[in-house]
């Protein structure tokens, strides 16, 4: 049989001085948690945990992908080969033919200039130019190249994996989903992260405010004789954390959102960074309302264009049904 794990704030169970002994802080232990007196911490339950270990080790994958990405470009700078600077992505569709077609040993940088895309800004002859060390390019190089690339496909399989895995494990609480997907800011992707950090419906916390000081999103409080020596947030959640800033980031550009406006009002006064601070704020109590309260988003922003409206709709629904999700629009967007 297994009992219930509590995990206590240390300062909140503080003995008085001496000799410690096992059985004295275990009933004392005891005594707070019947009376109260014990700051509990949130631990989740294990399906929870298994959503956490999930997106956080997708979150890894794709850390580990921009590193190769760096990595990448750094062995092809060091080649000689300037494709970095003239793709707006080196993973993408044309950067990718070219770089495999030069790890199988094409030496032609016609033929490689031939592989992108008529819609690249650059023209074949600075393609061709930028490819021009390919003739002499030393063939441990071609190798680094082949091992980067098939590294890269195994972590896309793999984030492809983790993917389908959450979409699976998330399939009961696909409304919470969507109605964290519709506000400025977040995506499906957020929206599943945030839910296997917070829960699915945020029940552990009150009050908004609560999950707030969780998250770490608030001003810190270091208060003596009135005064307030330290505004510095507190340490909360990290993974929540970098999510609301890159939510924040997002959401300030989105054309005709309320958090457009409140950027634009507060930016003059407090900067950049105190500003995104102060909307990561908002968007953590955003969430815990439509969590915890199970309404939906409604933006009381100008009025968007109906257009915008469609796409990002369409958008939203295309994503969920990648995933697996079940998704009937209430009426044809089209």
């Amino acid at each position: 049989m297994s009992g219930t794990l509590h995990l206590a704030q240390a300062l909140s169970n503080r003995g008085r001085r001496g000799r410690k002994k096992d059985f004295r802080d275990a009933e004392r232990l005891v005594k707070r948690l019947i009376s109260q007196e014990l700051i509990l911490s949130f631990v989740p339950d294990a399906e929870q945990r298994l959503w956490r270990s999930v997106t956080r080790t997708k979150y890894q994958l794709r850390r580990n992908k921009v590193r190769l990405q760096n990595q990448l470009e750094a062995l092809l700078e060091e080649a000689h080969i300037k494709l970095s600077s003239l793709v707006s992505d080196l993973l993408g569709a044309s950067a990718r033919r070219m770089l495999k077609a030069l790890a199988e040993g094409e030496t032609d940088p016609l033929a490689l200039a031939a592989l992108g895309d008529k819609r690249l800004h650059a023209t074949p002859a600075e393609l061709r130019d930028a490819l021009g060390a390919c003739t002499e390019l030393n063939p441990v190089y071609r190798r680094l190249v082949r091992m980067a690339l098939e590294e890269l496909h195994l972590i896309e399989q793999q984030i492809g994996q983790l993917d389908q895995e959450i979409a699976s494990l998330l399939r009961q609480h696909q409304d919470a989903v969507e109605r964290l997907a519709e506000v400025p800011g977040l995506g499906v992707d957020s929206a599943q992260q945030i839910i296997a950090e917070v829960g699915a419906t945020a029940a552990t916390f009150p009050a908004a405010k609560n999950l707030v000081s969780w998250v770490g999103a608030c001003p810190g409080e270091e208060e003596s004789a009135g005064v307030n020596y330290n505004k510095r947030s507190p340490k909360g959640n990290r993974q929540m954390r970098r999510i609301l800033n890159q939510a924040a980031n997002a959401a300030v550009k989105r054309k005709g959102s309320i958090f457009e406006i409140i950027y634009r009002r507060l930016v003059p006064r407090l900067g950049h960074n105190k500003t995104i601070g102060a909307i990561a704020h908002r968007l953590c109590q955003l969430i815990w309302i439509l969590l915890h309260k199970g309404v939906r988003y409604e933006e009381r922003g100008p009025a968007v264009c109906e257009k915008s409206k469609r796409v990002r709709t369409l958008r939203m629904i295309r994503t969920l049904r990648n995933l697996g999700y079940r998704v009937e629009p209430l009426q044809n967007p089209a």
